[in-house]
Formats: C-alpha cells, sequence, structure tokens
C-alpha cells in the first residue's frame, strides 16, 4: 500500500512538471532552470530508495554552481586554475570550473608553440615573469607531482637564445641587455668577431650586435606543461567541462565617477555553457570569472558586454585581442649547424632552432601587417617560406641553401593589437571578469607566473609577487602602450 502511495505521489508531481513546464515556456528560461533542481528534491522524495535516478545522464554536464568558472582550458588557464587551489586558504574552499571547447586541443596555441623561453625582452616586467617560469619548469615536479604518478620531464633543452642586431638596433639591444641582467637574467654581448668564433657557421654580414642567454634560455616541450598542469589541478579538485561559453547573464549599477561621467558597472552571475555537438546548455551560478580564451578572448569579452558602449568611454573600449596565424615550418638539412645550435633571431625576423638530433630544424617568421593571412583556418602557406624564410635563412647560415621542409602546420597568436602585451587582472566596469591572455607569442613561457598574478589579485585584491598593474586593461581606455620590442 505504501508503494502504490508513493507511486501515486510520484504521478502527482509528474502532472505539476507537466503543467509547471507549460505555464513556463513564455516565461525565461533562466527563471525555470533555478527551480529545476527543488522538482529534482520533491521527485527524490517519494522514489523508493531514495536516489534521484535522472531521466536522462547529465554527467557530461558541469555544476550548476562554481566559485570561479575559467573560459579556456589552455596552459593559461590551466595556471590560473593550478594558483587558485595552491593559495586558498583552506583546502577546498574554492570551487573551480574550466570550460574548454576542445579537450583533444588541436587548435590550441601551446600544442602548436615552438616551445621557446628567454628573458631576453624589452621590458623588466617580462623579464621578471620568464624568470620566475623558467624555474618553475626546472623544479616542475617540486610544483606539479601527483602521488602514484610519474614525474614530468618538460625536456627542458638550455641551450639559450642568440639575438642578432643589426647597426640601427644595437645600441636598443645594448639597453635591453643591461637592463635583463639588473633584473637578474644571465645575458651577454658578443661582437661579431666573436659571433663567428663560436658559431662559425653563422654569416656575420649585417650584424653589429649579438646578445645571448648563458642561462635559463631554450626550449621545452609545451605538451608535458600542459598535461602535467590538467593532471595536477584535477588532483586538486578542479571540474572540466567540454562545452563552449555562449552567454552570460548580468546585473547592473550606475554610478558617478568624480568628474561627473556617469558609468555602469555589471557584475556576471551566470555563464552559459553550450554542450559539444549539442543545443543544450547549462547555467552555471559563479562570483569570478577568467577570461583565458586566448586568440578568441576578445569574442569572450564582447560576449560580456566589453566594448559595447559609445565609443571612446571606457564602456566602448574593446579588448583588443584578436587571432593572428603563424607558420612553423620544420626542415632537414644534412649540413645544418650541430648540437650547441641556440635559439636564433635574426635582423630579417626570420627565426630557428634545433628540433632533436637529427639535423632538423624548427622555424618560421611574423609576417608584416599588409601580408597578415587570413585567420580563418589552419591551412599553411607554403609559398611564404620559399619567398620570406628560406631566401633569410640561407643568407644567415649558407648550410641552409641545401634543406628540404618535412612538415609545416599554423597555430594562433593570441595578438594584442596594442601592445603585444599581456592583460592581466579585473576589468574596470565587468568588476567579476579577469583577464589572462593577449600575450602575442609568448604566453607559453610565462604562464606559471601569468597564474600566479592572477590567483593573487583574484585571492587578495591585488599582485604580490610581480607587479602586472602596466598590463590591466584601463591602459586601452588611457592609451598607456607598454610596448615589448622583442617580439617574433
Amino acid at each position: 500500500m505504501a508503494m502504490l502511495r508513493g507511486l501515486l505521489r510520484l504521478r502527482l508531481l509528474c502532472g505539476l512538471l507537466g503543467r509547471e513546464l507549460s505555464t513556463r515556456r513564455s516565461s525565461s528560461t533562466l527563471d525555470w532552470a533555478g527551480k529545476m533542481s527543488e522538482i529534482k528534491k520533491k521527485i527524490q522524495s517519494v522514489l523508493p530508495g531514495g536516489a534521484w535516478n535522472p531521466l536522462y545522464d547529465t554527467s557530461h554536464l558541469p555544476p550548476e554552481h562554481s566559485d570561479v568558472v575559467i573560459v579556456g582550458g589552455g596552459v593559461l588557464g590551466l595556471s590560473v586554475a593550478y594558483w587558485l587551489k595552491k593559495l586558498e586558504k583552506q583546502r577546498g574552499a574554492i570551487q573551480v570550473l574550466v570550460v574548454e571547447r576542445d579537450h583533444t586541443y588541436s587548435r590550441a596555441s601551446t600544442g602548436l608553440s615552438v616551445g621557446g623561453i628567454r628573458q631576453q625582452f624589452s621590458l623588466p616586467v617580462n623579464v621578471q615573469l620568464s624568470l620566475f617560469s623558467v624555474d618553475f619548469l626546472r623544479n616542475i615536479n617540486d610544483y606539479l607531482a601527483v602521488v602514484d604518478d610519474p614525474p614530468l620531464d618538460p625536456r627542458f633543452n638550455p641551450s639559450g637564445y642568440l639575438l642578432l642586431a643589426s647597426e640601427k638596433g644595437a645600441a636598443i639591444m645594448e639597453n635591453n641587455v643591461k637592463m635583463q641582467r639588473q633584473e637578474g637574467a644571465k645575458v651577454c654581448l658578443m661582437s661579431p668577431e666573436q659571433l663567428r668564433n663560436k658559431f662559425p657557421w653563422i654569416n656575420t654580414e649585417g650584424v653589429a650586435l649579438a646578445s645571448y642567454g648563458l642561462e635559463g634560455e631554450g626550449w621545452f616541450d609545451p605538451w608535458s606543461l600542459l598535461w602535467g598542469l590538467r593532471r595536477k589541478v584535477q588532483s586538486m579538485g578542479v571540474l572540466f567541462c567540454q562545452g563552449e561559453v555562449t552567454r552570460f547573464v548580468s546585473s547592473s549599477n550606475r554610478m558617478e565617477t568624480t568628474n561627473g561621467e556617469e558609468v555602469t558597472l555589471k557584475r556576471i552571475h551566470e555563464v552559459h555553457v553550450k554542450m559539444d555537438h549539442s543545443l543544450e546548455y547549462q547555467p552555471v551560478e559563479c562570483a569570478i570569472v577568467i577570461n583565458a580564451a586566448g586568440a578568441w578572448s576578445g569574442q569572450v569579452a564582447e560576449l560580456a558586454g566589453i566594448g559595447k558602449g559609445p565609443p571612446g568611454t571606457l564602456q566602448g573600449t574593446k579588448l583588443p585581442v584578436e587571432p593572428r596565424k603563424r607558420y612553423v615550418y620544420l626542415w632537414h638539412c644534412p649540413e645544418g649547424p650541430g648540437l650547441e645550435t641556440p635559439f636564433i633571431a635574426d635582423t630579417s625576423g626570420v627565426y630557428f632552432r634545433r628540433e632533436g638530433l637529427g639535423n632538423n630544424y624548427l622555424g618560421g617568421c611574423s609576417p608584416t601587417e599588409e601580408e597578415e593571412p587570413n585567420p580563418g583556418n589552419l591551412e599553411v602557406d607554403h609559398d611564404f617560406f620559399q619567398d620570406k624564410v628560406w631566401p633569410q635563412l640561407a643568407q644567415r647560415v649558407p648550410a641552409f641553401e641545401n634543406l628540404k621542409v618535412r612538415r609545416a602546420w599554423a597555430g594562433y597568436y593570441d595578438y594584442n593589437t596594442f601592445d603585444q602585451n599581456g592583460v592581466v587582472g579585473p576589468h574596470p566596469l565587468v568588476v567579476n571578469m579577469y583577464f589572462a591572455t593577449g600575450f602575442s607569442g609568448h604566453g607559453l613561457q610565462q604562464a606559471p607566473a601569468v597564474g600566479r598574478a592572477v590567483a593573487e589579485m583574484v585571492l587578495e585584491g591585488h599582485f604580490q609577487t610581480i607587479n602586472l598593474s602596466p598590463f590591466l586593461f584601463s591602459r586601452f581606455y588611457l592609451g598607456e602602450k607598454v610596448q615589448e620590442y622583442n617580439i617574433f
């Protein structure tokens, strides 16, 4: 009899559920979603055994609530997740959800990178970021070890960077190296004669000065860092969801600035995550959103209303980050430079490094603004190598006259069109959206330090270890460029 009463109550609830659905069709989906958990509880209370047996599998859905939602599961997003959990005051105090569109990372910048790490930048803050990151890589298992899992090997190759300067750029290089040394980087200057003596395979024509990293520079395996971070944050309780953020639900408050200008402050309350290959979406209530969507972070910012106000105002200031396509070529040259080959950046903008032990090399060149390829696909332009890259390679390293391209691929830079530097920290008007994006090609190598900085800002309200205030969003509105000249 008790079982019959339970079933009758269940049928009654199902009828109420159907009427609730029909009466809510004209109301917002958001209101209905908010009642769903209560309805589940009512049904659960009358089911024999008490366990909620869902009408369909929901294991692929993100949670309904998360303290922090990180949009983008690449190395920057994962680094933020790691440091949030690492720096939380009490274990399990912060729930973190990472939303990533592609768990294979087939289009992610991380896996398509050449994996370089250097301290030879023109800004002190970039030197500081990379100094911490190389220490992180050297001691990676102190940070990312997981009990009973094998240790990580980032395969760091400390062969250094060799930057070449023409007469025009020599004075700038000299000043840069002086600053780099003051920040603690081990870099030396080399004359053309010293260059020929150390690297006799280099043609020094047109080279007035070179800077060479003696320690803490070279290249590493990007996948090792990516999967090491992912493995570690999962062990720390971070949740993952394969899907795409398609909407933010926010509230607004109007206020006046000290000079009488009226601005609207927004706070995101809910993130809508669309499931892969489906029209289904899940609303996730949250307190903080981290925009670490890489080349697509500008689009994510627009979803939050950033840049949608009148031109020339803070509300109308866009996040100036867009996808830029870059080609990487792998070639074989039997007579090419040997094992002592550093990562070389030529005066022409062409760069290359050794790949493995079999006379293989990776390299490329950033196109000019006029030559920028269509970022709508990842097809490779092989003529670009023939016309723009190979002639410069052969001029600098005569042995490269005879080479054969074996493979090539394209990847995306999260290119900051304003000043080619990262965007870190909160948005001034969308007060709970934080950025970790826009590094224009050096995000991979600086990810460990940037993730720590974002976590410090979220948890403490200010940067603690490295002051990244020059990288705040507000500089776009103020027109204050933080120009990094060593971008290639």
